[in-house]
């Protein structure tokens, strides 16, 4: 491919994404939308429309594309690597009580929402089917360790095991993705207002979500933000996906699955990294500023990323 169609298609990938996202931030500004609605749109995304969108995504799609063990088994496995590698680097380069926020905003990405959408932008059904599956057992994982660490440098709360495990067990995006995986395997077709129903649903959650995110940005938090929140981003939006990638490469992985591994990877962080920064009484702050970080910063590596890999041939 050359320079120029590649930098064209990167661009139709990450800018609708991107700008959904200014969107929501503007709208905040000028007070069309408030925090009140921030929060109550959100939770329909999570309990709502998100499991709508993986749900029909996963039906409609072709497992033997979807499911694909070395991909998944691949991406989870690297997930796991990089909170060890991220937890290392905190203990060598970090004060004991920043170490959990670092960890978890180094290696925990917006997948169920940021991820998905450029999966989908880049791949259509495929993108969201393989996304949908991917996001559904990686959330199993980042509950897990972001609550173990967290709670290891938290001189006020304690890990809670059993409430983590019966929280996802809840978890509408993971029930989303053990619903559908049968009908998918069986060939259950669903009637027509079902699908249509849904799929009217299903259209809501990523402009919703994405405006959502720009909502709770803030550009305050971005000009307070510190040396371990600009080195905890870098790992987020560089180190992580570049290591990542290489490593399937090392491994055979190129295509579609690439790209999605690639763009999972260098998502921003999670919005509920905030969240539990709060519920753990550690420091929401630089929680906070990473988030904003790396959601700037991603738009410019995100795009680079695409960039060389479509140039390349490798995606």
């Amino acid at each position: 491919m050359g320079l120029f169609a590649a930098f064209t298609h990167t661009l139709e990938i990450t800018l609708p994404v991107f700008l959904m996202v200014f969107l929501g931030l503007g709208l905040k500004r000028i007070g069309w939308i408030d925090q009140h609605f921030i929060t109550t749109a959100s939770m329909l995304v999570f309990k709502v429309t998100m499991p709508a969108l993986l749900f029909l995504s996963i039906i409609k799609a072709d497992l033997g594309e979807a499911l694909q063990p070395d991909v998944i088994g691949y991406f989870l496995g690297y997930t796991i690597l990089s909170f060890f590698l991220a937890w290392g680097w905190a203990i060598w380069r970090h004060p004991r009580v920043e170490r959990g926020i670092f960890t978890q905003g180094a290696f925990r990405a917006n997948n169920g929402i940021v991820g998905l959408a450029l999966a989908a932008s880049q791949y259509g059904d495929y993108g969201l089917s393989l996304g949908g599956v991917i996001a559904g057992a990686v959330i199993v994982l980042y509950n897990v360790f972001c609550v173990f660490i967290l709670s290891l440098y938290s001189e006020e709360s304690a890990t809670d095991f059993k409430s983590l495990i019966k929280n996802m067990a809840k978890n509408p995006l993971i029930l989303s993705v053990v619903a559908a995986i049968p009908f998918a395997l069986l060939g259950i077709r669903l009637p027509g207002w079902i699908m249509t129903s849904g799929g009217y649903l299903a259209g809501m959650s990523l402009p919703l979500g994405l405006i959502c995110i720009g909502g709770t940005l803030s550009i305050s938090a971005f000009k307070r933000s510190s040396t371990i929140a600009i080195d905890a981003s870098l790992w987020k939006v560089v180190w992580v996906p570049l290591l990542g990638v290489l490593g399937a490469l090392a491994v055979g992985i190129q295509g579609p699955a690439l790209g999605v591994i690639f763009l999972y990877l260098g998502c921003p962080g999670a919005a509920a990294s905030f969240v539990m920064a709060k519920a753990f009484k550690s420091n929401d702050k630089l929680a906070a500023n990473i988030i904003v970080i790396t959601t700037f910063a991603s738009m410019f590596t995100l795009s680079v990323g695409i960039f060389l890999l479509k140039w390349l041939g490798l995606i």
